[in-house]
């Protein structure tokens, strides 16, 4: 069999999913289809309610038995199915399944009168790297069709324990490594705000799913802004936690093995006080028992308190940049940032220009480290189906491009390992100076607004805190808006990418576009930086109080 009978074979398994009910007929000439779940009959009243209520708000529901998880997973299943037939976001749609599971929730609270954990009966999307025993994760990889999971991710064993009720697993780009989503075996995954921009990637088609709200929490991956750029191309808060913080083990991955730059696990939802309750959940069992990489470390409520205390005194010191010295960002992300300074400021807090470190030398690093196999992870999957690479990482990913021996990788992590060293000397030399501890860094996560298709060219707002292993928040800000963010007309590229990426930005064809920024915070800080962006968003109005 070719590759396109194998591909087609399983996108179709895919559309037949879907019950007959739940089809809807969509325009070609639509652009936008946040509104579809209120423009079809597919959902009633009650399941649109549920379907755009937070998670916390849910699980208060679910374990007082106000709301049944039949009730919300048959919700969230039927937006699930609107999701994808708009913006073609899922690789596994398993609403039996699903339904099963949340009758079984049931009984138990029901028998028991107390839920089974912290999670009791609340749907949460998978990325299709997170593995369920008894289906498939085939990751865009056609090779990887129909070779069923023996066992479940780490994670999602956790997560279970917790009470969650799984019923996706969401899109990825052939290979992870690229910031928009597009594979040989699913095709392109839009973003709903506007199907001619990106949902972003690698987690694009949880970004997509949550972004619908036919999920309320997602999980994704991010190893070069894979957690961060969906959600910010989807005006959603993201959580990219540092190494060892949440458990991988037993996921799927391209180039495992390599542990030079990790690649880490976190959520992205609505609010962050939903990132929050799925970060205390998956600590609260206890993970570094079954994934000896995760650091025994409880969520750590003191952390969070004196975040708080501290925000509430109007003492926060915090530093921003506009740009990494390789590349400007386009006017309305410039606008972003310089919006989130303004409403610190004026909530009385301190907020500094900080120089960002050497962030092209961070890079140049990291696009090293991921060529160092020289393709030869990536390319020998698609050898076993003869598909076609997508042209989208031809840049980061090619056989072309040097591989490095065993001593160059020992190279590369020894030069990791010392960047990292200065960057925090260099944050000392900050607080030495202004006489106050750095709480945290507001910066871009991309150069653009939701960037329109096959035009993510540039990944170092995101890279370079991935060899920092720093936690970062992608925060919501605004919205690009062609009256304000007008081209640049004194601009003069820093380098030939900057040039490129500037070239790219058109007022018209951006309006409206998600505008977001990370907040960055030091190795393990979950706990603050989170508190941190919770008051952005709600400085901003994004955001609803815990």
């Amino acid at each position: 069999m070719i590759w396109e009978d194998t591909a087609g074979a399983e996108k179709a398994r895919l559309e037949a999913s879907i019950p007959q009910e739940w089809r809807v007929t969509i325009p070609q000439d639509v652009k936008s289809t946040l509104s579809l779940p209120q423009d079809t009959n597919v959902l009633t009243e009650a399941e649109l309610r549920i379907t755009n209520a937070s998670a916390t708000e849910l699980v208060k529901q679910l374990g007082a038995g106000q709301l049944t998880s039949v009730a919300v997973t048959t919700a969230f299943c039927k937006r699930a199915a609107l999701a994808h037939q708009a913006v073609n976001c899922l690789h596994d749609f398993f609403p039996d399944a699903a339904l099963a599971r949340a009758k079984e929730l049931d009984q138990y609270l029901a028998e028991h009168g107390k839920p089974v954990g912290p999670l009791h009966g609340l749907p949460i999307s998978l990325k299709d790297q997170l593995r369920v025993k008894g289906r498939q994760t085939h990751m865009g990889y056609t090779a990887w069709i129909n070779k069923v999971d023996q066992d479940s991710s780490v994670m999602v064993d956790l997560l279970e324990r917790a009470g969650a009720v799984f019923y996706t697993k969401t899109s990825v780009p052939q290979s992870l490594m690229v910031c928009e989503t597009i594979n040989n075996v699913n095709g392109r995954t839009v973003n709903p705000r506007n199907k001619d921009w990106s949902c972003g990637g690698s987690s694009g088609g949880e970004g997509a799913i949550v972004g619908f709200r036919g999920a309320v929490l997602g999980i994704g991956t991010d190893i070069g802004g894979s957690i961060r750029v969906p959600a910010a191309f989807n005006f959603l808060y993201g959580l990219r936690p540092s190494h060892g913080r949440l458990p991988y083990a037993k996921m799927a991955n391209s180039m495992e093995g390599q542990e030079t730059i990790h690649s880490v696990v976190g959520p992205l939802g609505h609010t962050v006080a939903d990132l929050r309750l799925f970060v205390g959940s998956v600590l609260s069992q206890q993970p570094w028992a079954y994934d000896p990489k995760v650091i025994p470390m409880p969520w750590r409520q003191s952390e969070e308190e004196a975040a708080k205390a501290k925000i509430a005194s109007g003492q926060l010191t915090l530093g921003y940049y506009e740009c990494d010295g390789n590349v400007l960002p386009h006017p309305p992300i410039v606008r972003g940032v310089k919006t989130v300074v303004n409403a610190l400021q004026g909530a009385g807090h301190n907020v500094l220009p900080w120089e960002p470190y050497e962030h092209p030398y961070a890079v140049d690093l990291a696009n090293k480290v991921y060529a160092s196999d020289g393709g030869a992870d990536v390319y020998g999957v698609l050898k076993e189906s003869g598909e076609p690479a997508i042209p989208n990482f031809q840049d980061l990913i090619n056989p072309s491009l040097p591989k490095l021996d065993l001593n160059e990788v020992w190279d590369a992590q020894l030069k990791k390992w010392h960047y990292q060293m200065a960057y925090l000397k260099a944050m000392e030399a900050f607080e030495k100076k202004h006489g106050r501890e750095l709480d945290a860094i507001i910066a871009p996560i991309t150069p653009t607004a939701a960037v329109r298709h096959n035009q993510f060219k540039y990944y170092g707002y995101a890279t370079a805190i991935n060899v920092l292993d720093f936690t970062s928040v992608t925060v919501p800000v605004t919205f690009a808006d062609k009256g304000l963010d007008k081209v640049n007309d004194t601009f003069s590229p820093l380098t030939k990418m900057d040039e490129a990426v500037q070239a790219e930005y058109d007022p018209e064809a951006y309006h409206g576009a998600p505008v977001a920024v990370q907040i960055i915070g030091r190795r393990l800080t979950e706990e603050k930086t989170l508190a941190i962006a919770e008051e952005i968003g709600r400085l901003l109005g994004n955001e609803v109080a815990s």
